[in-house]
């Protein structure tokens, strides 16, 4: 297992990503789309989600397919930027079809930015621009850390941020992942600059460390946010031609890199979740062994995108925390 070219989740062919963002709301929003619908589902292993839309990825419902995926600030308020999506997808004649109506379906996951030092005394909801925006800024190439979904992110200890990495295995198959990590548990071993997830990383992409010398097996965490002020929200993706309920799978495993980069995560106060979507471009070699795999490999490298979240985190005037490289350079 190797990084992709670009080492984001765009090395999956046919995907976008797009973020917007506002430095005075300390806000923003993170869009993924692709030129054609592709399969998709969710798992929610955190106490306190906020979604639009996730009971539709169920394998026994009837829309199998989606046309993006959203990430968002703003708490409840961020599940409007989905709207934003629809409305600009909607546009380009996007979405399920039904009797020459086409419905662009996107679902969304929020999480909660709103005691980040930015204004949040709006009349009108900001997000429903900003998710418009996010989508007309659609590439395949991104930056990490203090952008979109990430702008205002915040961990235990340290700022958060947009996260994306990506792994090529031997079967070909590419897998990559994108997170906003805004988590009650802290994503770097105590007071040092190395980083839970640092057993995954590839080439030194963040930093190069190396495991902390000694961990503390008798740790016990403190609340340090409040309740309800958390949650780390996530994609992974493959070119892999997955079913609904294998996608459902690989969402399931890719929350072992949560765990990995995160201590502690999936807690009663985060809205932990992971969407996990096909393209279907590469069909599976072995029925048995390439799902295994690329379950291994969604958790790896979710991990590492999670790392790459607050190694790529910079200071902003106003910040409520330090960001890893203002405290570790």
């Amino acid at each position: 297992m190797r990084a992709g070219p670009m080492n984001l989740i765009t090395d999956v062919s046919g995907l976008l990503v797009g973020n917007a963002h506002d430095s005075t709301l300390r806000s923003g929003t993170t869009v993924l789309t692709s030129a054609k619908p592709f399969t998709a589902a969710v798992h929610i292993m955190g106490g306190a989600p906020g979604t639009r839309e996730t009971d539709l990825l169920a394998p026994d419902k009837l829309v199998q397919k989606v046309d993006a995926l959203v990430l968002s600030g703003g708490s409840a308020f961020g599940l409007d930027a989905a709207s934003g999506v629809v409305e600009g997808l909607r546009l380009r004649g996007r979405g399920f079809e039904v009797g020459g109506m086409h419905v662009p379906i996107v679902p969304a996951a929020i999480l909660f930015d709103l005691l980040n030092g930015g204004r949040k005394d709006w009349g009108e909801s900001p997000y429903r621009a900003l998710g418009r925006a996010a989508l007309e800024n659609a590439f395949t190439s991104f930056p990490l850390g203090t952008v979109g979904a990430g702008y205002g992110a915040m961990t235990a200890n340290l700022k958060g941020g947009l996260g994306s990495a990506s792994a090529v295995l031997a079967s070909g198959h590419t897998v990559g992942a994108l997170v906003a990590v805004n988590a009650l548990g802290s994503v770097t071993q105590g007071e040092s600059p190395h980083f839970w997830a640092n057993p995954f990383e590839l080439d030194g992409e963040f930093g190069a460390f190396g495991p902390a010398s000694a961990i503390d097996p008798a740790f016990e965490p403190d609340l340090t946010k409040r309740k309800g002020e958390a949650t780390t929200i996530a994609i992974v993706a493959t070119d892999a031609t997955l079913t609904q309920a294998q996608c459902q799978r690989l969402a399931t495993a890719a929350h072992d890199g949560m765990a990995r980069a995160i201590v502690p995560s999936h807690t009663p106060f985060d809205g932990d979740l992971v969407f996990a979507l096909s393209t279907g471009a590469r069909p599976l070699k072995d029925a048995d062994l390439d799902p295994f795999r690329l379950g291994h490999a969604a958790a790896c490298t979710l991990a590492r995108a999670i790392a790459r979240a607050v190694f790529h985190a910079r200071p902003r005037p106003g910040d409520v925390q330090p960001s890893w490289s203002a405290k570790f350079g």
